[in-house]
This record gives C-alpha cells, structure tokens and sequence, in this order.
C-alpha cells in the first residue's frame, strides 16, 4: 500500500488524467461512430476492402426500401391522400392555366394535323371551336381526377418512386435520417464522456494497485467498445418508461416520438412526396403508359363530343389528332399543374398524415424508422471504437512509464 501512496503522490497528475483521458475515449470513440454512418457518401480508398464508406450510403438502397416499406404499410395511404383534392376548387384554381393550355393544345394539334380546314375557317369559327372544347375542361379535369383514383394502383407506385428518389439522392437518405436522430446522436456521444469517465476512475484504481502495463490499453479498448453498444442500446431501450423509484427510464428515440413524428413528417412531405415529384412519377414511372392510355381516352371523348369537326374528318386522321391531343396535354400537364401547387400541398398535407399515424405506431414499429441506421455494420462502428481505445491506451502507458 505505501508503494501505490508513494506512486500517486509522484505521479498524481497523470492518475487525476486518467478519468478524462478515458472520457475522451469515450466522447472521440462516439463522434467516429457517428461520422463512420454518414460519411463519405462515396467509397474512399481502394475497393472493394481497403476503405470505407458511410453505412447509410453504402446500404442506401436497402435502408430506402425499409424507410419506403414503413412508410407505404403504415403511415401513408395514397388513396386516403389524393381523396382531399376536391375536383371544384382544383378546377377554380386551374382555371386560366387550363384554358390557355386547352387553346395551345387545341390550336396546334388542328394547326398540325388538319391544316386545310383549318385555315380555311374564319376566325370567329376558330375562336367558336376553341371555346368549344375550352368549354369540356372543367369536366375533363374532375373525370381525370375520378380516373386516377379509381385506377391508382395502375398509374402510380409510390414505393418505386420513393425507393428511386431516396436511392438516386445519398444526400438526402442521410439528411433524413441525420435530422430525425440529431438529438440521439449528441445523446451517443454524451453518454460517451459519462460511461468513459466512471470506467476510467476503475482504470485508475486497477493500474495503481498493479501498475500492469496491459491496463491501459485493454481498458481503453474496453471503453470504446462498451460504451458505443451501451449508448446505442439506451437510445432504443427500454421501448416502454420503466419506473425505478421516482425516476422512469425509457429510450430516447421513444420519449421523443412526438418530436420525431413531426420532423419525419415535415422532410417527407418536402423532400420526397411533394406534388412534383408525385406528378413526375405519374408521368414517368413504371406505369406512365397506364395514364397516357386514360388522358387518351379522355380527350378521344371530348373531341368526339365535337361533332362538327368529328364530321370533316377522316377515321385516320381523327384518330391520329385524338393520339397527338393526349400527348401534347400531357406534355402541358407538369407546368398546368405547378399552378395548383400551393392548394394541392395543403390539401393533401402529408406531413400531418405521416405524424399522425407514427403516433399510432408500435413501440417496436416506431424503432425500425431509425434502428436499420444503426443496424447495419453496427459491428464495425463498435470494433473501430474499441480499436481507437485501444491505441489510446498505449499512448497512456508510453506516458506512464516513460
């Protein structure tokens, strides 16, 4: 015992160190960790070993189909979305965008196709025609709108248009799980200093009592290690408050549900679901050519509906200007639409959608939004912290007995 008092009272500054050099393990092995999730979002290195790559840019494609598969079974149905359009006020606000298109479109495919007749006609009897078909686009907008939604399984899939959006875009896979887990991510790292610290002091006492140079590095390998799985672990657990005397325990991700709902919420509905993304996804996804088959079927019956012009036309020709009208409109359909945004956003308000319905999750549901996160390669990260303790205690020994 009077050579561990003689030892401390020689080296006492490096023991009185040695608490907070291990939490600075502790705190340096977390923000790694944290940093080795995101970054870089392309491989550095030589591949396909020698390197790294963010875990969440690496299994982008994998944690996208998760986030998507959630958000699809759960917390978002397209029908019970799309179904808060109302056809009046979505006419109203499309009024003027709408009539202007119907005349371009209207003008061109005649201009195009039936350029003879056309011509020939004297303006009053051009302008009567336009204003004629002008005239059906208020009933074209709300049976597009019935179409749709009776066939929306057909014309649009919201689980590959999200999976491509999420997967194309690293950048924003990151930010969004990032921005949902910023406060878990600074709890990591708290927790980081705190477990570091309290083992540290057990360092401490055991390198006095033994002075084995061993200590060191096996307790700063242990510190990293330890402490990145316990912090990870209190994030999620327990899932339901636990009271012990008067204090509850719970994970933080759980306590801050109602927090994590509306941010989760607020980035979909800005970054993934929003009206143009929808809409190009209509356009443009695997199912695009189910829709231009309903807006050709649509406006074959509204130039039908025309019969004077019906009557001066041949079966050919009607048919190819029906073929030329339907695309020409959806061609038109993007830049239309932009004119309804604003209504469309707040009709529709996915960002309540989505909050509401993860209040309703499961405890367990509610843990696979950000746990996949952390899932993935989680090994690695707590390996990496142990490693990094490692070295730091040997750092430690050098100054111990050197």
């Amino acid at each position: 015992m009077g050579t561990v008092l003689h030892d401390l009272a020689l080296h006492w500054p490096l023991y009185a160190a040695m608490p907070f050099v291990a939490a600075l393990i502790g705190y340096v092995t977390k923000r790694v960790a944290i940093e080795m999730m995101f970054r870089p979002l392309d491989f550095v290195g030589i591949p396909p070993f020698l390197g790294w790559q963010g875990v969440v840019p690496k299994h982008g494609g994998r944690m996208a189909a998760v986030a998507t598969e959630l958000l699809t079974a759960n917390l978002l149905d397209i029908r019970e979305v799309l179904a808060r359009i109302d056809p009046v006020v979505i006419t109203a606000e499309l009024e003027q965008p709408l009539l202007r298109a119907v005349d371009h479109v209207a003008r061109e495919v005649l201009a195009e196709h039936h350029p003879r007749l056309w011509e020939v006609l004297p303006t009053l009897a051009q302008e009567m025609l336009i204003k004629q078909v002008q005239a059906a686009a208020p009933r074209l907008v709300r049976e597009f709108l019935d179409d749709v939604r009776e066939h929306l399984d057909e014309v649009l899939d919201v689980q590959h248009m999200a999976v491509q959006r999420l997967t194309r875009d690293r950048a924003l896979l990151v930010r969004l799980i990032r921005e949902t887990s910023r406060p878990e991510m600074a709890f990591l790292a708290r927790m980081g200093v705190y477990f570091g610290f309290a083992l540290g002091v057990v360092q401490t006492v055991v390198w006095a009592l033994t002075r084995e140079p061993w200590v060191l590095p096996i307790f700063g390998g242990a510190i990293g290690l330890f402490t990145d799985w316990l912090a990870i672990k209190l994030i999620f657990v327990p899932r339901e408050p636990v009271r012990v005397g008067r204090v509850i325990f719970q994970g933080k991700f759980q306590r801050r549900r109602a927090e994590v709902a509306r941010q989760y919420g607020t980035l979909i509905a800005n970054e993934v679901l929003t009206v143009q993304n929808l809409l190009d996804a209509v356009l443009r996804g695997p199912r695009a050519d189910r829709l231009a088959a309903l807006v050709e079927n649509l406006v074959s019956e509204t130039v039908d509906a025309q019969m004077p012009l019906a009557w001066t036309v041949g079966g050919t020709r009607l048919r190819e200007m029906k073929q030329a009208a339907a695309r020409k409109a959806l061609e038109q359909l993007p830049s239309t639409a932009r004119y309804a945004e604003g209504y469309l956003t707040e009709a529709m308000d996915v960002a309540k959608v989505i909050e509401q319905r993860m209040l309703a999750l499961t405890p367990l549901e509610f843990e696979g939004l950000l746990r996949p996160a952390f899932r993935q390669d989680e090994w690695k990260l707590i390996a990496v912290g142990g490693v990094i303790g490692f070295v730091v205690g040997e750092l430690q020994v050098l100054l111990m007995l050197g």
